[in-house]
C-alpha cells in the first residue's frame, strides 16, 4: 500500500494535489502534510478533503485514476 501526501500550497486552481510518497512532483518535505497509508487514491483523496482541505485533487502523474482536470 502507497503512503500518500497533500500539497499543502494549492496549485492555480485552488487545488491541493494527493501524491504517492514515490512520485516524481511530491512536493518538499516542509510543503507536505501525510495522509497515511491507503490502498487507493479515492480514500487518500477522500481523507485530504475531510481532514486538511475541502479542494483537493489526485496528481494527474501518480493518482491518475483522481485526478479531475
Amino acid at each position: 500500500m502507497p503512503f500518500y501526501f497533500v500539497n499543502k500550497h494549492a496549485q492555480d486552481n485552488g487545488d491541493h494535489e494527493v501524491h504517492e510518497s514515490n512520485c516524481l512532483w511530491l512536493p518538499e518535505e516542509k510543503n507536505r502534510q501525510g495522509l497515511g497509508y491507503f490502498s487507493n487514491c479515492h480514500e487518500a483523496v477522500k481523507k485530504a478533503k475531510k481532514e486538511y482541505y475541502s479542494q483537493s485533487n489526485g496528481c494527474k502523474y501518480c493518482c491518475p485514476d483522481c485526478h479531475t482536470g
